[in-house]
């Protein structure tokens, strides 16, 4: 009964995880909401380009799915980087939201842009000229 509401809640979920992650993104680029720039630091400014990038990208239904592969490995670097070192559990060593994004990504990879998407409109639009 509720599977023909599937697409309508994939294309929200996919909206609203890529605008927190393009949130991450912008802290780390523009030094904005709560965050500080991390310009100088050449990991900081690629995290930064990656995760506005593409979770822009993602938030937007425009090439989702190659977006999520980059922003899917990119959570893979930064848990393993930043959070294992520091204890094998999530939720030990504060992880838990790299690894939920890594998967949530792992996930979209394989479903892509979905119906309410940009690139579906474009394609519908495509369609009728």
């Amino acid at each position: 009964m509720l599977h023909r509401f599937s697409s309508i809640a994939y294309s929200i979920m996919r909206f609203i995880v890529g605008a927190l992650f393009a949130c991450h993104g912008a802290q780390k680029l523009f030094g904005v909401l709560g965050g500080h720039q991390e310009l100088h630091d050449p990991w900081g400014l690629a995290a930064g380009i990656i995760e506005f990038s593409g979770g822009c990208a993602i938030a937007l239904g425009l090439f989702a799915s190659v977006a999520a592969f980059i922003t899917c490995g990119e959570m893979a670097v930064a848990y393993f980087r930043a959070h294992a070192p520091h204890g094998f559990w999530p939720i030990q060593n504060r992880g838990e939201l790299a690894v939920l994004y890594c998967f949530v990504f792992l996930f979209i990879i394989f479903h892509g842009d979905g119906a309410y998407s940009l690139r579906a409109l474009w394609s519908r639009r495509k369609g009728k000229a």
